[in-house]
């Protein structure tokens, strides 16, 4: 039997149980890894909650990263062994596929040895925020080294991570954040210029930013009353891509400035790289090439063991991290 983490019934941090259960063994092009390191991201919390694009059978798993030690290959996997270092790449559904447990099975295709340069921790901290800032920046926008980026929610490990891509690619990343507790951190962590929202007037500000040029690439992480002034800051023919939706108030549709300006507003899930396999090793190309010329480099926040994943689901909900939650078993 391994511990694995369920819930029951939907709601807060609480819900989440450690629970004992018997797991088969690999199916054909499967494998069984022994996990070491999970990291958290906040569709976990939004699944939780029953607030997420999937909606669970009940008891349900969840999680979506996991590094650790493969235990067992399934019929036809060849390129894997028992004994490799291995991480996950977040599947098509964590409903399906659960990282949170001592003990997980995975598609073979979704698993990835990773560089020996890299521990547990860092190593469960890698796909989901590269994974999701290539795939926006550098699949969809073709970010270019002229490129002004608009980068909300930038202490997120998605918008940190995008800070770093932004950097290795020559672009100019404009971080935008609620307070001015986490600035200095932004303006280390790569960011050409931080937007305190709290402070500043974001369209004055962002105006002052990028001049007449405007701003080519906006990655949203929040939609709300903010699209307004995102858009007004926008050069023509630029794109905004929304990743997230984190404000719960209602989002304006700016019919001015995309008419004027003929903006893309695009939806953008992380599946449209982790469902394509020719994207896939792309994107996995490109982010351990940035690992080993050290442009990229998770940022975690803070660790968290296995027996205190409801406290790590709470601090997740807080909006006080700077990177990322890890947790380990």
């Amino acid at each position: 039997m391994a511990r694995v983490v369920r819930f029951h019934q939907h709601g807060g941090p609480e819900v989440l149980r450690i629970e004992h259960v018997d797991l088969p063994s690999p199916g054909p092009g499967e494998v069984q890894i022994r996990v070491r390191a999970l990291g958290l991201n906040r569709a976990e919390a939004l699944l939780r909650a029953g607030a997420y694009i999937e909606t669970p059978a009940l008891p349900s798993g969840l999680g979506l990263e996991a590094a650790g030690v493969i235990e067992a290959v399934g019929e036809g996997v060849v390129t894997l062994a028992p004994g490799d270092a291995v991480s996950v790449i977040p599947p098509q559904s964590m409903v399906r596929w659960p990282a949170y447990g001592e003990l997980v099975t995975y598609p073979a295709a979704f698993v990835v040895k990773h560089p020996p340069s890299l521990d547990w921790q860092t190593a469960a901290a890698l796909w989901m925020q590269y994974l999701t800032a290539y795939g926006a920046l550098i699949d969809i926008a073709e970010l270019r080294p002229e490129d002004f980026v608009i980068i909300t929610a930038a202490s997120s490990s998605v918008g940190l991570a995008a800070i770093q891509i932004a950097n290795s690619v020559g672009a100019t990343a404009i971080a935008v954040t609620r307070t001015s507790a986490k600035k200095q951190a932004l303006l280390d962590a790569g960011a050409a210029e931080v937007v305190v929202l709290a402070e500043e007037d974001l369209a004055t500000r962002l105006s002052k930013i990028a001049g007449d040029r405007g701003v080519r690439v906006v990655l949203d992480a929040i939609g709300g009353p903010i699209f307004e002034p995102l858009t007004a800051a926008m050069s023509r023919g630029g794109i905004l891509i929304e990743y997230g939706g984190l404000s719960r108030e209602p989002t304006p549709f700016p019919l001015g400035a995309v008419l004027g300006k003929t903006l893309t507003l695009r939806g953008y899930l992380v599946h449209e790289i982790t469902g394509d396999p020719v994207k896939l090793e792309a994107a996995k190309a490109f982010i351990l090439r940035g690992l080993e010329a050290g442009a990229l480099k998770p940022i975690i926040d803070r660790v968290f063991s296995f027996d205190q994943i409801v406290e790590a689901h709470r601090y997740l909900e807080s909006n006080e991290q700077f990177g990322k939650i890890v947790v380990t078993i």
